[in-house]
């Protein structure tokens, strides 16, 4: 199965971006993002001068639980930049969600509780709200967080937009907004411990 296939299956629809504009950000923007592919991972990844972006990351259920996506994540530490993601909330009837938390709880990523990002899906047309998590090896704040965030969204997320889907995202100050005073609690700390914990 190819490495696109294999990300569509994992990934909600609302997710995913078409495989032209992928492939297009690989060859037209080949010094920023990235492909890490393996017999049973794929990573999608952006990097930038003081950031990385982790756009979509695959273990097989074959390899899951054996460290794979653990030396995954300290392959991108090793570069010393603060790694940014996009995660769906909890949501306790699609396990996946939870272990996916619980993972990244694990390898010392923050929840950004400051950040709100919600943004239309082009292929359902419903909004898709995300939280950010992200982590620093030099307690970044979540305010660099942001405008990183807003950096990824505009030269990846959008990146030619139109011509892939006949339609644009909205624009990144509808997307995203920072708030001291969101009211947001901390996804990683309201985890319920896993089952078999």
């Amino acid at each position: 199965m190819n490495w696109y296939k294999k990300l569509k299956q994992y990934f909600p629809v609302e997710e995913m971006k078409s495989k032209e504009h992928m492939e297009t950000l690989l060859k037209e923007k080949s010094n920023v993002y990235y492909k890490d592919e393996g017999e049973n991972h794929v990573l999608m990844y952006a990097e930038f001068d003081r950031f990385l972006f982790i756009d979509y990351v695959y273990v097989s259920s074959a390899a899951r639980g054996q460290g794979l996506g653990h030396k995954l994540i300290e392959k991108m530490k090793a570069k010393g930049k603060a790694i940014i993601l996009e995660v769906e909330p909890v949501d306790y009837e699609e396990t996946d969600t939870a272990k996916r938390l619980h993972f990244y709880q694990r390898e010392g990523f923050k929840h950004a509780k400051s950040i709100g990002y919600t943004r239309k899906s082009l292929a359902t047309n419903e909004p898709n709200q995300m939280e950010i998590l992200y982590w620093s090896p030099s307690d970044e704040s979540e305010e660099n967080i942001y405008n990183q965030m807003r950096k990824m969204y505009e030269e990846i997320h959008t990146y030619k937009d139109n011509e892939f889907y006949g339609k644009s995202y909205q624009p990144v100050d509808e997307v995203l907004s920072i708030d001291e005073d969101r009211e947001s609690e901390d996804i990683l700390k309201e985890l319920k411990k896993p089952e078999n914990a």
